[in-house]
């Protein structure tokens, strides 16, 4: 049973920090890209960031380019996104997703977290 489970949402002021962590398990993670996304009331879930399987090519939506990092530790089976510098324009609910054929924002993304949700306030 494949389980994603995300931690490390919260909410901060503008301009704060946030470190996301997402644990997986019941598969062969260093085999699956990885992705963040995020869903805000009313909006389509985007891609904020994702990752391929050795961690080599990363993509970033571009709002988020140079404030976010997204890493990975496949030694632990977990995935990072670290925000800084966040805006109230990135509370959403975070999602990190798992595709076995992929990493890219159009990659199909098999497995799911139940999602955190990131509130930056003003």
């Amino acid at each position: 049973q494949v389980q994603l489970v995300e931690s490390g949402g919260g909410l901060v002021q503008a301009g704060g920090s946030l470190r996301l962590s997402c644990a997986a398990s019941g598969l062969t993670f260093s085999r699956y890209g990885m992705g963040w996304f995020r869903q805000a009331p009313g909006k389509e879930r985007e891609v904020a960031a994702s990752i391929s399987w050795s961690g080599a090519n990363r993509y970033y939506l571009d709002f988020v380019k140079g404030r976010f990092t997204i890493s990975r530790d496949n030694a632990k089976n977990t995935v990072y996104l670290e925000m800084n510098s966040l805006k109230p324009e990135d509370t959403a609910v975070y999602y990190c997703a798992a595709s076995r054929t992929g990493w890219g924002p159009r990659s199909q993304y098999d497995y799911w977290g139940q999602g955190t949700q990131v509130t930056v306030s003003s």
